[in-house]
């Protein structure tokens, strides 16, 4: 079939434009943009609305195995879909980890559940014990895509410098949670006055600092390929530039909740709004907002982590951390572009095209020959979101009864539509 897009507000974070034209899309590819309809094909007239690169969501929690009735493949793609996230790059803190090509074949071959496609980190130590490197060669020959033991971070830094030696004469990508794991151990939210005032146990931003610190320096040393997971505090952002400028092989991501909400929403001790790392200042996220507009942080990521009633039903402290985000981080990311934070190629540039870059994928594009993920959307469509409509098996956004704009119209993998609204 060829599908022929057209009065379509393109966005092209590649370019970096946003105008209407068409789209063309045959055997799964984009072929000719801007050019007349081919006779066989199907044309679609999308009245204006707005046809961007599906989005790469990197970080991804999904419970297989382990933790299946939190999220399972199928789910997790079906709230993909409907979110508009094509490729899903998911997160190795499952139970058992994924640390063993065996394991690793074992969750590829339960993802061709999803309707969406579905790359697979692993860990890097095993257990994410932060003590044995994994078998790296083997994880990456069975299709490992990058090395991360998530929110666990490790104490024993000789073990994690052989890790990063190993990793880069491999050419391995290491995902590295910035943190100090002594003083974050047992915090809830962010240190500072509102934190004391709520009695919540706090952790400074300095963690974060002190932790990308670390590893910057290990990097340096070894030389690794790394990308920090979530930058979410000002004091980091200068050690993220200097490694930069020095010309480290470093990027760096956030998490949407981080771009749009901040501590005073945990202000009633609703547990929906326990991050790890918890929410910060609000100049700590008008410094994150910067930092992604100006490309110091490479990559929007959800940090989808699903949590079912009974974690989340405790005292804030007791409670697990995370949110699903999958379907609602289009909506969320809109309110930086409502909020005229950013333009539209610049959030996609952050949603789609770093991260498949940096891992090494051809999506993200809207150029001839790459592959046609695509997403239709209306960025200024209004909404109530209900949680309880929400296609993931946890239920655990901040975003429920908020009024939000901007919602999925289509999503395309590959040329073949997986959600229509």
């Amino acid at each position: 079939m060829i599908l022929h897009f057209e009065n379509a507000r393109l966005i092209d974070p590649e370019a970096g434009s946003d105008a209407l034209g068409s789209l063309t899309v045959k055997d799964g590819l984009i072929v000719a943009r801007n050019g007349a309809a081919p006779k066989q094909a199907e044309v679609v007239d999308v009245g204006g609305k707005c046809l961007a690169p599906g989005m790469v969501d990197w970080g991804v929690k999904i419970g297989e195995p382990g933790e299946r009735h939190r999220e399972s493949f199928r789910s997790a793609g079906l709230a993909a879909a409907a979110g508009g996230v094509t490729t899903i790059i998911a997160r190795p803190d499952t139970t058992p980890a994924i640390d063993t090509p065996e394991t690793l074949e074992f969750v590829t071959r339960r993802a061709t559940e999803a309707p969406v496609r579905i790359r697979h980190m692993a860990a890097l130590t095993k257990g994410r014990a932060g003590r044995e490197m994994t078998e790296i060669g083997f994880l990456l020959d069975a299709g490992a895509i990058a090395f991360t033991d998530a929110f666990h971070v490790a104490t024993e830094t000789k073990a994690l410098s052989r890790a990063f030696t190993y990793a880069r004469s491999l050419g391995a990508l290491v995902i590295g949670h910035p943190q100090e794991p002594g003083l974050s151990a047992g915090a809830a939210a962010t240190s500072g006055k509102f934190s004391s005032l709520r009695g919540l146990p706090g952790v400074s931003p300095m963690a974060e600092r002190m932790g990308l610190e670390r590893d910057l320096a290990l990097v340096e040393m070894t030389g690794v390929r790394y990308h920090a997971d979530q930058i979410t505090t000002a004091c980091s952002l200068p050690a993220l530039e200097r490694a930069k400028a020095a010309g480290l092989d470093v990027t760096a991501g956030t998490s949407i909740h981080h771009l749009t909400l901040n501590e005073i929403d945990v202000g009633d001790y609703r547990t929906f709004f326990k991050m790890t790392p918890p929410l910060r200042s609000e100049e700590d996220r008008m410094a994150m907002v910067e930092a992604v507009a100006n490309g110091l942080i490479d990559v929007i990521s959800s940090m989808h982590t699903p949590a079912d009633e009974e974690s989340k039903r405790l005292p804030f402290e007791e409670a697990a951390a995370g949110a699903v985000a999958l379907e609602t981080l289009l909506p969320a990311a809109m309110r930086l572009y409502h909020a005229g934070a950013m333009d539209m190629p610049t959030l996609w540039r952050a949603l789609s095209l770093n991260p498949a870059r940096r891992l090494g994928l051809p999506q993200g594009r809207l150029a001839e020959g790459a592959p046609a993920d695509l997403i239709l959307f209306d960025p200024d469509a209004p909404f109530l979101l209900d949680r309880f409509t929400l296609r993931s098996k946890s239920k655990n956004t901040p975003f429920d009864g908020q009024r939000m704009e901007g919602k999925v119209l289509a999503t395309f993998v590959a040329g073949t539509q997986v959600f229509k609204a």
